[in-house]
């Protein structure tokens, strides 16, 4: 039976980032949250009376609910792989936060699950679908770097424990600056240059201790379990090579770029992909200084649309932009490069994407399409 607006939101997960979620699908009239879920019953109840979800329920309640169309998975990155087995066998959509999975495998077990099941699944980041990379987007689709021959992108800071209220994972296996910060990065690359084919990099884990310097565990003590400190190059299919460092270790750069892109005919400064924001600086090559590009693009958008845009898809028959397909060659990067320096060899990818389709221009609050 063809599914009608709106698909009804299952959340699992209430906690830091899920009244992101709330607040940035409020605009979609495609979706509505029609129940949560938390391990602590407590914190499902509280988002609930802050976000008027009508019910609450266990995890098994609202996984066998027939009237939740797509699960929205904010559980840790450990459960992320189950959570949408489990939500694919229960004859729901899935839409789970960062990273898609562990690993490549779990990655695309998924996958295989969805597609035998006729079932879409989804992850995060949708903030490519920001203003700022949409417009860094357009630019690159109509020509105004010519192509794209090389990238840099940096993710540098000292790390996790000296703001967040409970930061052991960011260093545990789901965790470091690469499968916390890397899906932003590298998801921009890919929707801007296209798909990587090969990879290679060094890591490191520089400290092997961190003290919580943050309330309320402030003077604990974290075992660091992962790399800390990236450094890698990325081969793309079109023929452009990226080169990115992403660290826990350094306390900051000076003027370094979040993500530049060098074509033949000019260089394009692109926004931080942790936002759906601007600005975005042009420089062409017959040009002296780089100048601000008006966005094409609203920007007034948060974590949600991708969400909404999975709808939109299961309601039209289109593709959607935040694929699993997209995921899995993003996480599949993002661990090549532990496997690259551990061996010291190149990694050649086994998966690949197509580009997501770009945001039409003119699009008012609310709309998709």
């Amino acid at each position: 039976m063809k599914k009608t607006s709106p698909l009804n939101i299952g959340l699992i997960g209430c906690g830091k980032i899920s009244p992101a979620y709330f607040k940035g699908a409020a605009p979609y009239d495609m979706i509505r949250f029609a129940a949560c879920s938390d391990m602590i019953r407590a914190a499902a109840e509280s988002r609930a009376r802050e976000f008027n979800v009508p019910r609450v329920l266990s995890v098994d309640e609202l996984l066998a609910d027939p009237e939740i169309d797509i699960v929205l998975n904010l559980t840790i990155p450990q459960a992320h792989a189950s959570i949408n087995l489990r939500a694919i066998e229960s004859g729901k959509h899935a839409y789970v936060e960062k990273p898609f999975a562990l690993d490549v495998a779990d990655a695309e077990q998924v996958l295989r699950a969805s597609a035998a099941a006729g079932l879409r699944v989804a992850s995060a980041p949708d903030t490519f679908l920001g203003g700022g990379i949409q417009t860094c987007r357009k630019l690159i689709d109509d020509g105004a770097i010519g192509a794209p021959v090389a990238a840099t992108a940096f993710m540098l800071c000292r790390g996790h424990e000296h703001w967040h209220p409970s930061p052991a994972f960011y260093y545990q296996p789901g965790g470091g600056p690469m499968l916390d910060m890397g899906p932003y990065y590298i998801t921009a690359l890919v929707n801007l240059i296209g798909p990587v084919k090969r990879v290679t990099g060094s890591t490191a884990a520089t400290f092997p201790e961190r003290t919580i310097l943050s309330e309320p565990l402030k003077g604990q003590k974290v075992r660091v379990e992962v790399p800390t400190h990236y450094a890698g190059v990325m081969d793309f299919a079109n023929g452009a090579i990226g080169t990115i460092i992403m660290s826990f270790d350094i306390r900051g750069g000076y003027n370094l770029p979040r993500i530049e892109i060098y074509g033949t005919e000019g260089t394009l400064v692109v926004p931080d992909p942790n936002t759906f924001v601007g600005p975005v600086k042009l420089q062409r090559h017959d040009q002296t200084e780089f100048s601000e590009i008006p966005l094409t693009h609203s920007d007034k958008l948060g974590r949600g649309i991708g969400l909404a845009d999975l709808a939109q898809g299961i309601l039209s028959g289109r593709p959607h932009r935040c694929s699993g397909q997209l995921a899995a060659h993003v996480l599949e990067v993002m661990t090549a490069f532990e496997k690259a320096s551990t061996s010291g060899t190149h990694i050649n990818l086994a998966t690949t994407c197509e580009r997501p389709a770009a945001l039409p221009v003119g699009l008012n609050p609310g709309q998709i399409d």
